[in-house]
């Protein structure tokens, strides 16, 4: 199962970096677009004020009914506080060594607790990297982010039914390409977009 071998991480920098991108957005670009297809920069906040939560909720072995939005109308007034706190939270709570054991669960879906960790990281490093590039801001991952987050992005495989409500189809990326830029070709993203 995908993390079962890369043991425990901290989701602390990304959070960090995350928390920082979404500091720097204007409210003038809440519309601005993102390289997911139909998500606004608002739509992709209030995907991330859902899945911080949930994702705290699955290391704290707490499951939340129901799945997350990607809903412009549906973001909460104080995002820029929220946010930031919820990011805290939820690196804080993987911390913890019973985070990382038995099954959690998050969005629906139960697996191993390291394999949901993989995917926690991974949601942060690329939908991180979604709203610093549509608002035009730097954007720094560590190799090893990248790396863990490659790890379980290359496992999905390539048909539509397999990458559904996931990733788009892969983006050929030089193979010397720099770590973050072969990420974003597995999840279906071009390295080169802008907005």
């Amino acid at each position: 199962m995908i993390g079962m071998e890369m043991g425990t991480f901290d989701l602390g920098p990304a959070a960090d970096e995350v928390a920082r991108v979404v500091s720097g957005i204007r409210d003038d670009q809440l519309r601005n677009r993102t390289p997911c297809d139909g998500t606004s920069v608002a739509g992709m906040l209030d995907h991330l004020v859902g899945l911080t939560f949930a994702f705290r909720c699955s290391a704290e072995k707490r499951p939340l009914p129901g799945r997350g939005s990607a809903s412009a109308e549906a973001l909460v007034a104080d995002w820029r506080t929220r946010l930031p706190e919820q990011l805290s939270a939820m690196a804080e709570a993987w911390r913890a060594p019973a985070a990382w054991d038995g099954i959690a669960s998050a969005g629906g879906v139960e697996m191993p607790a390291p394999a949901m960790a993989a995917v926690a990281l991974d949601e942060l490093v690329v939908h991180g990297w979604d709203l610093a590039v549509a608002t035009g801001q730097p954007y720094s991952v560590s190799d090893a982010d990248a790396a863990a987050c490659t790890s379980f992005a290359g496992a999905v495989g390539e048909s539509p039914d397999e990458r559904a409500g996931l990733y788009g189809p892969r983006v050929p990326v030089p193979a010397d390409a720099p770590a973050l830029d072969r990420l974003l070709g597995l999840t279906g993203r071009d390295p080169g977009w802008r907005s």
